[in-house]
């Protein structure tokens, strides 16, 4: 079992920034695919970024493209997405996902969440104009 726990929401004011932490712990792999996803309420969930460990592809969806970045820490064990240049439409509660092992390429944003084998709690992210 691995366990995912999401940190470093909040509110802020457009144009700003935040940077969302996900830590894994448990029966983790070296191998892993890693994605953020959010939903806002009575939407479905959907996928901002994805990156793995066996390839250097990073798929982000248009709407953030050039302004969030996803990344991992050395170990693996930690994920990042850095959210610049904030939207009032980024608002909404992101997930933090996972599919260990994954020794392949990224997953690209249109395999949805079914996807992924572990999911954490989410944090909120709240943009104000």
């Amino acid at each position: 079992q691995v366990e995912l726990m999401e940190s470093g929401g909040g509110s802020v004011q457009a144009g700003g920034s935040l940077r969302l932490s996900c830590v894994a712990s448990g029966n983790t792999d070296s191998t892993n695919c890693m994605a953020w996803f959010r939903q806002t309420p009575g939407q479905q969930r959907e996928g901002v970024a994805s990156m793995s460990t066996g390839s250097s592809d990073e798929y982000y969806r248009d709407s953030v493209q050039g302004r969030f970045t996803i990344s991992q820490d050395d170990a693996k064990t930690t994920l990042y997405l850095q959210m610049n240049s904030l939207k009032t439409e980024d608002t909404a509660m992101y997930y933090c996902a996972a599919k260990m092992p994954c020794p392949g390429p990224a997953l690209d944003l249109s395999v949805g969440p079914s996807a992924y084998d572990y999911w954490g709690r989410g944090t909120q992210v709240t943009v104000s104009s």
